[in-house]
């Protein structure tokens, strides 16, 4: 009688590990879509993804670089004083998105040129995404809008 409740015990515990081996494995698969990493263009020129990985772009759109197309195709570049990135993006752009202005962008490197698929702008006028001003940071060129002046 014990050893029968001991294979039992032993058989739910060997069912138990499997299902939860198994959920995890459904739940890594399914988020695996879902991640998507941060880069500032120095760090895409200095190491490029490959093209068929999605990750996000940031930085501040170089003055002079917007060009809007007959179509819905917009092209402009993102630096971070660094590194820049020329950007291709086919689609509306935020209200608030302008040369000088942080963004983010999602999409793909596809042969040095990065094709959003969706773009994120600033909300107010001293808002910056923190990652963009990390990168900033990094970089030297941020400055704090609500720093106070130095004497």
């Amino acid at each position: 009688m014990a050893g029968l409740k001991k294979k039992r015990r032993i058989r739910l515990i060997l069912i138990g590990l499997a299902l939860l081996v198994s959920a995890s494995v459904i739940i890594g698969y399914a988020m695996r879509d879902g991640i998507e990493f941060f880069r500032s263009p120095t760090q895409v020129a200095e190491d490029p993804p490959s093209p068929s990985e999605r990750f996000r772009i940031g930085g501040l759109v170089e003055e002079g670089s917007l060009v809007r197309g007959q179509s819905e195709t917009i092209t402009f570049s993102v630096t971070d004083g660094n590194e820049t990135v020329p950007v291709t993006f086919k689609g509306i752009l935020p209200d608030l998105f302008g040369e000088g202005q942080g963004m983010i962008a999602t999409g793909k490197l596809v042969n040095g040129t990065f094709v959003a698929s969706e773009i994120l702008a600033k909300h107010d006028e001293d808002y910056m995404p923190k990652e963009v001003v990390d990168a900033l940071k990094e970089q030297g060129m941020y400055v704090d809008p609500n720093a106070a002046p130095e004497s």
